[in-house]
């Protein structure tokens, strides 16, 4: 009986290849040589065979039952048929031989009995041929589906074949699907909609709120790094002052990458300084760029429930094929119209116009415009590859964006000593515009070089340019001749960087090979500071005339009220440069063992040298049931911004147990007035990383991870809260900056401790009849507390750097969990995507006691009805609720209609004290203040 199977399987073998062929076979053929451009994702290696036939038109005879049971490696770029194909049979013993013309035979090791083979084990993949239907000669099974729920990463990792389920560290994967059913119009927003760890702040104020910034893992925006098709991205040269949870901070603005230009987003989470460098101490979020001919558009268009905010958003993209070679450019364009939502606010309490005016008793006080900006913005994106010979590969990619924002900030009531009543009669409040030109453009040729060495060697520019104006504004110090429009100045941030990576895999006798990179880069940074007109920034000296209202007093405010233009003195221009070197090992020992090795030495200009190092193991003893850990050493280096930057607005300062608006200063460490304070020339944040996971796939529809983590930072740099009091105001007075009434400096004066635990479970289960359900389940766990806080500097104001509410933004001013329950329902022409997410408890921390009744109404003096103490707010958790239907009228043609926070939800109120000239929710809510946003989509795919 075997005898006769044996003989079978042969004739088989001999009727499929031709007496032709098997003549033709010693002759070099032609057709293995030549290169295609491969996507073969991880799968059985019977079907990854099967998809290698149809990219390159060889057919490939191959035992079946020897195939069957071995995983394919990922297979990705342009490569002749044979080295395709050797790449997939790397580390199986399986070989090959040419068979004919266009035809190649794989065999099992020698040792290995064909009598033991059914009489079907050879088994045949080829193209479907002109003439010929695709089972003409395909005797396998059909093929088996590509296991999307497992897609292979490039973050994280130098090889090329390793899947999110078997990554070394915890990764998320959001792809084209997951972009599309979000119902979110930017990428900062989707990624904090659908990664747990990931919260985005909503609050800012002055010149900064434009720019919005992501918290991974508890961590800073700055701490987190962003890469485009794995190169660095440029950061914003805007620094976010103001703005509570992220103060200090200027990192990359990820609205100013076009949406439908992205193919897929991973989120590496977990420290990988020893692998990118600067900046990855919490992790990387790297963006890939669509890089194939098709093409589609959409229109959104919506508003919210109460409180205006309408919106337009179009998009367009289209790839288009560059020669016969596989080259291609595919073009991304988008546009957005966004107005400016204005929510309730409350009404504005104490005196309003000078006393005497009968309109004080009139209860009708309400002025506040607070919301989301006003947005008017365009974003450009392309990406492109050209083949050069035979296996380089020339490439670029690139962006180009332009911004308009304008927003409302705090109202000036009549009778303020920033006031001018003959210019504002019923008060004001400053608009602020901030005008941004953002580009970056990156290209570089990669390919192999000989002996399996491949390399990537380009060169990367960025540039953020950001001026600012104000409207319905004034210079109270200029009186009644003050003009109501001001140019505030201008920013700008500079990155050019270039790399060499070179990568080779070793065969040194381990169950796989030894994947060895090596690179180099060099980086330069510039920030400029170019001042505003000068009526945004003199004093002019002007008093209230004797006999009218405030008569003989000063008017209270010096330059443009709101932000306050850059002077010629905090103005200049600053660079640096580093170069960077890395090493990077992945192997797999055993079955089942595999490790990762990194290291990586800098080198800057102005601080000196540090060294990183990151070492990472995964055990899976059984399959689908897997351990994972990592332990790593990171870094941060002070940005230019942090160092320099010299500027001032009007925000909330407590004096005599009073909130009152007041001029505030950002002072640049090396200056004379932020010494005399205390300060020093910033260094460096260092951090030590770990984190340990559980990865689970027991079945080829679910999956499930547990990770948990912590991660200590030493010497973290922090914008200071508002320093503030006598003895702060006569250092300023001192050191020229008379009129302000507090300053803000950064230092490295805290370290932190970070702990906590990400959860992600995905199920995909067939309803057979009546379609297809996506659910994940996923959660993050997370508390920072402050290991050391350093006292207060010695001959200086004797305030602290690190106040109250600087440690109540780190440690409770995101959530402490956040949970996200999503499901995504198909069926023919009709989906349905429901997502709803719990924020965990936020608390706002107040910086100052002040002044308050039992009911936290501000008073004026202490008595039996009036104490005081700190106002902290607490935010409850709240459940958000986002819903998306769509319907495909036709081939290509998609309606859908949706909402963001469905149920139209608010954060908590404000107590009365705290409802600084009318505010009246708690902008810390990372969900907005704006309420339930809804929309209608229509989409066309070509």
């Amino acid at each position: 009986m075997h005898k006769r199977h044996a003989m079978a399987g042969i004739a088989l073998a001999i009727c499929l290849v031709s007496p032709t062929q098997l003549l033709a076979a010693a002759t070099p053929d032609a057709t293995l040589t030549q290169r295609h451009k491969f996507d073969i994702h991880v799968q059985p290696l019977s079907s990854a065979l099967r998809e290698l036939s149809a990219q390159s038109g060889v057919r490939i005879l191959f035992p079946y039952d020897e195939v069957a049971a071995i995983r394919s490696r990922r297979i990705q770029g342009w490569l002749s048929t044979q080295d395709a194909l050797a790449r997939l049979l790397a580390g199986t013993e399986l070989t090959s031989t040419p068979a004919g013309a266009g035809v190649i035979a794989l065999a099992a090791p020698a040792n290995r009995s064909a009598a033991r083979r059914s009489p079907l084990a050879l088994q045949y993949a080829q193209a479907s041929l002109p003439g010929t239907g695709a089972q003409a000669m395909t005797m396998a099974p059909a093929p088996e589906p590509v296991e999307d729920a497992t897609p292979i990463i490039v973050t994280g990792t130098r090889t090329t074949n390793r899947t999110v389920a078997e990554s070394l560290a915890p990764i998320d994967v959001l792809g084209e699907k997951d972009l599309e059913s979000s119902g979110k119009q930017s990428v900062r927003d989707l990624l904090g909609t659908l990664v747990p760890s990931i919260n985005v702040s909503n609050n800012g104020a002055g010149a900064s709120w434009a720019v919005r910034t992501l918290s991974l893992r508890g961590l800073g925006g700055d701490q987190l790094l962003v890469l485009v098709n794995g190169k660095r991205r440029h950061n914003t040269a805007t620094l976010f002052i103001n703005g509570s949870v992220q103060n200090g901070q200027s990192p990359p603005d990820l609205d100013l990458i076009a949406g439908n230009a992205i193919q897929r987003i991973e989120v590496l989470r977990d420290g990988a300084s020893a692998q990118y460098g600067s900046d990855a101490i919490a992790g990387v979020v790297n963006i890939i760029l669509k890089n194939d001919t098709s093409g589609g558009a959409a229109l959104t268009m919506g508003s919210t429930a109460d409180n205006g905010g309408w919106q337009g958003r179009w998009q367009v993209d289209k790839g288009f094929a560059l020669g016969q070679d596989g080259g291609y450019v595919h073009l991304s364009a988008d546009g957005v119209l966004q107005d400016n939502t204005i929510t309730k606010s409350s009404p504005i309490t104490g005196q309003f116009y000078p006393t005497g005016d009968p309109r004080n008793a009139d209860p009708d006080r309400i002025r506040a415009k607070y919301g989301q900006p006003q947005v008017i913005g365009g974003n450009l994106g392309y990406d492109a590859m050209m083949p050069v010979g035979d296996s380089l590969e020339l490439y670029s990619f690139g962006t180009y964006s332009k911004r308009h924002a304008a927003g409302w900030l705090t109202y000036r009531t009549p009778q303020a000593a920033n006031n001018i009543l003959e210019i504002y009669p019923e008060g004001y409040i400053p608009r602020i515009h901030v005008y941004d030109e953002d580009f970056q453009f990156a290209g570089g040729l990669r390919g192999e070089v000989g002996g399996g060495v491949h390399f990537d060697l380009s060169t990367s520019y960025g540039q953020d340019e950001v001026k600012y104006a104000q409207t319905t504004s004034l210079n109270p110090s200029l009186g009644p001749a003050s003009p109501t429009h001001f140019y505030l100045g201008k920013l700008r941030f500079d990155e050019w960087v270039s790399n060499l990576d070179l990568s080779k895999e070793f065969d040194i006798g381990l169950a796989g090979p030894l994947s060895v990179a090596v690179g180099g880069e060099y980086k330069k940074n510039k920030f400029v500071i170019s001042p505003g007109d000068a009526v945004s920034y003199i004093n002019g000296g002007y008093i209230f005339p004797t006999g009218g209202w405030r008569g003989g007093t000063f008017a209270s405010g010096i330059g443009s009220q709101g932000v306050i233009g850059f002077t010629p003195e905090g103005s200049g221009s600053w660079s640096r440069d580093n170069w960077s070197a890395y090493g990077n090992i992945e192997g797999k020992i055993v079955e089942g063992v595999e490790f990762g090795l990194a290291g990586r030495h800098e080198d800057y200009s102005d601080f000196g040298t540090t060294d990183t190092g990151k070492a990472s193991l995964r055990i899976e003893p059984v399959r689908g049931i897997a351990i994972r850990g990592t332990a790593s050493t990171g870094f941060r280096a002070p940005t230019l911004q942090q160092q320099h930057y010299n500027s001032s607005s009007t925000i909330g300062v407590v004096i005599d147990g009073v909130s009152q608006l007041r001029p505030v200063v950002a002072l640049p460490v090396d200056s004379a007035a932020a010494q005399a304070l205390g300060a020093v020339a910033l260094k460096p944040e260092k951090s030590t990383s770990f984190s340990a996971g559980l990865v689970l796939t027991p079945l080829p529809n679910f999956n499930l991870t547990v990770d948990a983590y912590q991660i200590k930072v030493k010497d973290r740099i922090l914008l200071s809260g508002t320093l503030s009091g006598t003895a702060v105001v006569d250092i300023l007075n001192a050191n020229g900056y008379a009129g302000n009434f507090g300053a803000l400096i950064f230092s490295n004066a805290a370290d932190t401790r970070t702990r906590g635990l990400d959860i992600v479970a995905t199920h995909r289960a067939d309803l057979g009849g009546i379609g297809h359900l996506t659910s994940s389940l996923s959660a993050n766990f997370n508390k920072t507390i402050f290991t050391h806080i350093d006292p207060p500097p010695t001959g200086g104001s004797g305030v602290s750097f690190v106040a109250r509410d600087r440690q109540g933004d780190l440690s409770e001013g995101t959530p402490r969990n956040k949970f996200i329950a999503n499901f995504l329902w198909e069926n023919g022409p009709i989906n349905a995507n429901l997502r709803a997410t719990r924020f965990g408890k936020v608390t706002q921390r107040a910086a100052l006691p002040v002044l308050h009744t039992a009911d936290w109404v501000s008073c004026s003096a202490v008595s039996a009805t009036c104490t005081s103490g700190y106002a902290d707010e607490e935010l409850k958790p709240k459940v958000i609720l986002d819903l998306e239907l769509g319907y495909k009228l036709a081939k290509g043609v998609k309606l859908s209609i949706g909402a963001n926070n469905l149920l139209n939800t608010y954060p908590n109120k404000l107590k009365p004290v705290n409802r600084l000239a009318g505010s009246l929710y708690n902008a810390y809510a990372p969900y907005g203040i704006s309420g339930g946003f809804y929309y209608g989509r229509f989409n066309l795919e070509f």
